[in-house]
């Protein structure tokens, strides 16, 4: 909370809403600076052209098959994300939706804003008649222990190696930890 008020800002400062088109700039330019923070040892990371193109190409989707949440700081700056889409896979056939991606600038991290963010993410897929979902990522990642906290069961492969994968079977669980 003291970095909060070193920045001018407390813990309501912070809203989450839904993302829009006019955000696109502003998520890839995140998007981009996010996934640095987190895979800082990839040698060709994405570049602000690569994400801008990808999230224009998802906002040109308008069938209602998926969604993102962004986290605007008090000075209306993005400072993360959540994208949950549906979900359908033979490997899994008993989930319904997936937490895409989601990220927070790392020093925003550690205040609650993924627990919210998660948990919008949650109501989400419970309004659409989704009761649980999955999250595909990398073994190494430390928000690892963050998908664990917050409930996430490992996902492991035929072979038993755990690969970065988490599941929620009951949504409504989920709900329940997180505050929104």
């Amino acid at each position: 909370m003291r970095r909060l008020k070193k920045q001018g800002e407390n813990a309501g400062s912070f809203i989450i809403r839904e993302a829009a088109e006019e955000d696109i700039p502003a998520l890839a330019a995140l998007h981009v600076k996010t996934w640095a923070e987190t895979y800082w040892l990839t040698m060709l990371p994405p570049t602000f052209r690569i994400r801008e193109w990808q999230w224009k190409d998802q906002f040109q989707k308008n069938d209602g098959s998926w969604f993102c949440f962004v986290i605007e700081n008090s000075k209306k700056r993005l400072i993360g994300f959540a994208k949950g889409k549906k979900y359908s896979h033979s490997d899994l056939p008993d989930f319904s939706g997936e937490l895409n991606k989601i990220y927070i600038l790392r020093k925003y991290q550690r205040l609650g804003l993924g627990k919210r963010l998660i948990g919008y993410v949650a109501r989400k897929f419970l309004s659409m008649g989704i009761n649980n979902m999955v999250l595909f990522g990398v073994a190494e990642n430390p928000s690892c222990y963050f998908h664990e906290a917050m409930g996430g069961e490992k996902l492991f492969s035929k072979k038993g190696e755990f690969h970065g994968g988490f599941c929620w079977r009951n949504l409504e669980q989920l709900v329940a930890l997180c505050p929104i």
